[in-house]
């Protein structure tokens, strides 16, 4: 068994380079700009929404408050009328890069160190590195990628983003993984 406290290493360097390459996978590589598309007639559906006055949160449309109101007649004419969608909203004012990439690489951490309990439970000091490169990849993909089928399914985010999100998180999780058994305390 390997402690956690003993991985602080991979858990940071892994962190580190799972943070660069997802800036050259959003910076450089241009796959992911299909994932998002421009609304039609964009500034007057803005105006109706912004005389709204959302808070920030997920609003789902038409909007049901329990089962028994979405099967009424009215609540199935307006699922047939459509739109039928979710709509984030997030707080007005221009988008600040540096909240996000925070959380990202707080994320990438927690990720290390599930990554670090699974193998540092499965595996001993010394371990061969493939050992440690299948679990530690393993685990990591789970949590880069893991989830991101259930945004297809019950969020309605097309098929071909999650893909892409498929391919960044299973990137992600062989970085990892070469880092954790770069980094393997040796006996």
């Amino acid at each position: 068994m390997v402690t956690i406290a003993s991985l602080w290493l991979p858990i940071l360097v892994a962190a580190v380079v799972v943070f660069a390459a997802s800036s050259i996978i959003h910076m450089v590589l241009t796959y992911h700009r299909a994932d998002y598309r421009a609304l039609p007639d964009e500034e007057r559906l803005l105006d109706a929404v912004r005389g709204a006055n959302l808070t920030p949160g997920v609003y789902f449309y038409p909007y049901a408050a329990s089962m028994k109101e979405m099967g009424t007649p009215a609540m199935i004419e307006k699922f047939k009328r459509g739109p039928v969608g979710m709509l984030t909203a997030l707080p007005a004012g221009a988008p600040t890069m540096t909240k996000h990439l925070a959380q990202w690489f707080a994320f990438s951490l927690v990720v290390g160190v599930f990554t670090a309990y699974v193998a540092g439970r499965a595996l001993v000091p010394g371990a061969a590195y493939l050992s440690v490169f299948r679990i530690a990849g393993t685990v990591a993909f789970l949590g880069y990628a893991g989830a991101e089928a259930t945004n297809a399914i019950w969020r309605g985010q097309p098929w071909g983003t999650t893909l892409r999100n498929y391919m960044d998180g299973l990137a992600y999780a062989l970085l990892t993984a070469g880092v954790f058994g770069w980094l393997w305390p040796k006996m």
